[in-house]
């Protein structure tokens, strides 16, 4: 039998399939999903291996799906098949192991280990310790990375000939938008690929990481995928290292987001002057400044720190509605809550992390679309708004554990 060209464990595609499964995720162009792949999973797994083994692997047209943005707008989001995204997750399994350790601590988006809380936690200290910070988005990262830089940057990484191979490969796919037309992509790597993350990591650990520990190793920042922030000391400070960011990004084919891109005025004491920004959002929360309370000396004091954004709470907010709870009485209270602690869990986890109380609007929210279950389940509750929320007080205090934003102590604003 004729020996393979590229030697791929079996058992790394297998890894890969039940990666891709947990991660779910919608069809591509072929509209297969998971569980139709799944149906002759040992057959389809085979012959994946055999084609990247042998390099007759070609990836299909990725699929172009608009999505929202909290902010208003859309964003094209590249989907590409079961297939390949079960190839991707294979290459990905090999190469990021190999970049990884070369990744600097202060980046913290798609890497193992790390989380936007932590960055979320890092910039609440330095924005106590600096007075001024630049806060930059890099304009549509994933639709103009340099192809020629990128793959540059992954063959100083690794010199395994199949990771290059597919890693090209998937660069150069083209897109096929809802029409059936297929636009060809000279540059960009699609947002929604499995290795994505990691191939825009590596290429702005060269265009910006790297480039900021070599040539201003004295300001602090942190970056998360395309948002990033950097701590001055003065505002000149800060308009100077704003000039050559954005001659640095130009050079590399990127542009800083004109909107996005602000520098901040953060002092959380006695302020002199009026400044035009005062405020930045961060991965979901808003940094300001904020009365807060010393539990330990019982005083009251000053702190810019972060809390839940208004587009987050909004966003929390519609999505309680879309949920239609009112319309559960299928459900008895404690299934409702089995329903929904899951999504009021994963709030409370991420958002209630920094100043919990900001999310109080949120669950007042949540509290009136139980009330109005409440007056549509039962009877004599349907036209007595005021019984129905004394009757869920009282549940509130018989069973404060019910419902994950009741166990988290916001209990009250049924009204």
């Amino acid at each position: 039998m004729k020996a393979k060209p590229f030697t791929i464990d079996k058992w790394k595609v297998r890894r890969a399939f039940e990666l891709v499964k947990a991660n779910k995720g919608a069809a591509g162009v072929d509209d297969q999903s998971l569980a139709d792949y799944e149906t002759n999973l040992k057959d389809n797994l085979y012959k994946l291996w055999n084609r990247m083994s042998s390099g007759s692997y070609f990836p299909s047209p990725v699929k172009a799906v608009a999505i929202p943005k909290k902010s208003g707008g859309e964003r094209i989001l590249g989907i590409p098949t079961v297939e390949d995204r079960i190839a991707q997750m294979v290459v990905k399994l090999e190469f990021e192991p190999q970049v990884e350790p070369y990744f600097l601590p202060h980046s913290y988006g798609y890497r193992p280990s790390r989380s936007a809380l932590d960055a979320i936690g890092v910039t609440r200290r330095r924005c106590w310790e600096y007075d001024w910070v630049l806060e930059f988005d890099i304009k549509g990262l994933f639709d103009n990375i340099s192809h020629h830089l990128l793959m540059t940057a992954v063959r100083k990484h690794t010199s395994n000939p199949w990771v290059i191979l597919y890693i090209e490969r998937w660069l150069t796919a083209p897109l096929q938008q809802a029409d059936g037309e297929l636009t060809e992509r000279i540059k960009g790597t699609p947002q929604g690929g499995v290795i994505s993350p990691v191939l825009s990591n590596l290429f702005l650990h060269y265009v910006f990481d790297k480039w900021m520990q070599k040539h201003h190793p004295n300001i602090p920042w942190c970056r998360y995928a395309d948002d990033g922030l950097a701590h001055c000391k003065s505002e000149a400070q800060a308009k100077t290292l704003l000039e050559l960011l954005e001659k640095r990004f130009r050079q590399c084919g990127l542009e800083l987001h004109p909107q996005k891109t602000k520098i901040v005025y953060c002092k959380d004491g006695q302020r002199k002057g009026v400044y035009e920004n005062t405020t930045f959002d961060f991965l979901g929360y808003t940094f300001r400044r904020r009365l807060c309370k010393n539990r330990k000396h019982n005083s009251l004091f000053v702190s810019f720190t972060p809390a839940v954004s208004k587009v987050n709470q909004k966003a929390m907010r519609r999505k309680i509605r879309k949920m239609c709870i009112r319309m559960r009485t299928d459900l008895n209270i404690a299934q409702l809550a089995g329903w929904l602690n899951p999504m009021l869990s994963g709030w409370l986890a991420y958002y209630g992390r920094y100043y919990r109380s900001a999310l109080y609007s949120v669950f007042r929210h949540l509290n009136k679309a139980l009330v109005r279950w409440a007056r549509r389940k039962f009877k004599p509750l349907r036209h007595r708004k005021t019984r129905a929320m004394k009757f869920l007080e009282e549940i509130s205090k018989r069973c404060p554990r019910l419902f994950a934003h009741w166990r988290a102590g916001m209990v009250g604003g049924f009204a």
